[in-house]
């Protein structure tokens, strides 16, 4: 069964990989019929729409023989292939690709480490082959060979790479499911990637968990001045320097659980307002940042966040000889009744094409003057969907998933590293209620699910730079290891009680 399972997984990740699924393009849209016809041979096979969206879930349900149900996911989009320059129109075609890529490799000189990987025949290239399809594709193989009692459901979602529509609309779907066939969800496998540049024991692994995700946005608003007079104003440029300067790698928001350490923060956007040039000095600037967790509430996040951006005004202050106070997106939204900021945050969300951070800096602003909030001040909230950490409660059963991944050479990691869309199926961890208070655009720019409540964990594939031109595919992992490590987790968890 093994070399047939094998070459099964590799034959459906090369025919994923094949189809272009971009997020927010046609191509992505066009994926779930197609995947659903690609699928019948499974048993019964649906496509389920996403409320005010063109994509679509795609489920496949293989019968079993009793009221366990185990749930392999995954999602089907891909980010775009413009970094591959002149190798662009190879990119969804892994073993075309390959023979290019080493030859442009071996001309430039510039990575290797990736000439050697792709050299060796241990790794395949390819735009989405290693984030996710190839995962996709063992979930499928191991969907084909299972022979037991449980009831498998294959799951696949749109917009991983985005907004997380797919998950976010899996969640209801999937209890509305379980309750029609009367199914009781034992375990939710995600098969998302993980990275690593080293041997890859890294990557060989089940995540009993993952991180979660805030993003922490700060509104400055200073005091425009001439830059001939600037002591006569606030340079909300430097307000915002100061803050990147104290937040960026901030150990006080890297949380540590045991020897794993969620990533730091780090700045994703920093830019002051002004339109164009003049010789005034810029009245507001806006800043965000990823911030990962394990345990950690939206509360205790912004906390820290708090007492980093205090800290770092203080400094400023004193070099400018003012008080420059910081507060909380709560804390502006409490100066104006509560349907007026709804009010502003409907008309935001009704502009089309703005990212949801777009639209929190557009409230916050809006916020800001209708409350005539006078600079200098900083205003920190967070700016988009926040994915909260999951964790496994049920010790029994992450004992045999552990014990069925390791009699396969599998690791084991508390928490997956990468944000993934086991925020939105998982057993969530935190408080969700300062984070809906501290986000401008809650229930206007998105809407959040009930959370799913269920075991989720992650088995997926290993390589390496995913997101970039020379992301690869480990090979014999994914296709010879994962899909027979799935079903032992699969045999394990319908059984443990």
């Amino acid at each position: 069964m093994r070399n047939d399972v094998a070459a099964r997984a590799r034959d459906i990740a090369l025919t994923l990989a094949a189809w272009p699924s971009v997020t927010g393009s046609a191509d992505e849209a066009a994926f779930a019929p197609k995947l659903a016809q690609y699928l019948v041979h499974l048993g019964k096979v649906w496509t389920a729409p996403i409320p005010g969206d063109a994509r679509a879930n795609v489920l496949a349900l293989k019968r079993g023989r009793g009221r366990a149900a185990i749930v392999l996911t995954g999602h089907y989009d891909v980010v775009p292939a413009t970094g591959y320059g002149a190798l662009e129109p190879l990119a969804f075609s892994p073993e075309r690709l390959l023979p290019e890529m080493v030859a442009r490799l071996r001309q430039t000189g510039e990575n290797p480490l990736a000439l050697a990987d792709l050299e060796s025949g241990a790794f395949v290239p390819g735009r989405g082959l290693l984030d996710m399809k190839a995962g996709l594709a063992a979930g499928i193989a191991a969907m084909e060979a299972y022979a037991g009692d449980a009831n498998l459901l294959f799951l696949a979602v749109p917009d991983e790479e985005e907004r997380s529509a797919g998950a976010r609309a899996a969640a209801p779907q999937l209890a509305r499911l379980a309750a029609e066939h009367g199914h009781d969800i034992r375990l939710v496998i995600n098969l998302d990637a993980i990275s690593d540049q080293g041997d890859g024991a890294r990557g060989r692994v089940v995540a009993l968990g993952s991180v979660g995700k805030q993003l922490l946005t700060a509104f400055v608003a200073g005091k425009e001045a001439h830059a001939c007079y600037p002591e006569d104003g606030v340079n909300a440029a430097y307000l915002g320097a100061e803050l990147l300067a104290e937040f960026e790698l901030a150990p006080e928001l890297a949380e540590t659980s045991g020897d794993e350490r969620a990533a730091p923060p780090t700045a994703l956007h920093a830019k002051d307002l002004k339109s164009g040039y003049n010789v005034t000095t810029p009245a507001q600037s806006w800043l965000y940042w990823n911030t990962l967790q394990h345990r950690r509430s939206a509360a205790e996040v912004l906390d820290i966040a708090l007492m980093l951006g205090r800290r770092a005004m203080a400094r400023a202050g004193h070099r400018l000889g003012r008080d420059i106070p910081v507060l909380t997106h709560a804390e502006l939204a409490a100066r104006l009744p509560r349907e007026q900021s709804a009010a502003i945050a409907a008309r935001v969300a009704a502009v089309p094409g703005l990212d949801l951070p777009e639209q929190a800096k557009r409230v916050t602003q809006a916020l800001c003057e209708a409350a005539g909030l006078a600079g200098p001040a900083v205003v920190l909230g967070f700016g988009s969907i926040p994915y909260p950490a999951v964790a496994l409660a049920d010790a029994r059963l992450e004992d045999a998933v552990v014990a069925a991944a390791s009699a396969h050479g599998l690791g084991a990691l508390r928490y997956f590293p990468g944000i993934s869309d086991m925020s939105f199926l998982g057993e969530a961890t935190g408080d969700l209620a300062t984070a809906a208070a501290n986000t401008p655009i809650w229930g206007a720019g998105f809407t959040m699910p009930d959370p799913a409540g269920y075991p989720c964990i992650n088995i997926g594939p290993w390589g390496r730079d995913y997101h970039h031109w020379l992301e690869r595919l480990h090979a014999p992992y994914a296709f010879e290891t994962l899909p027979l490590a799935l079903l032992g987790v699969i045999e394990a968890a319908s059984k443990a009680r």
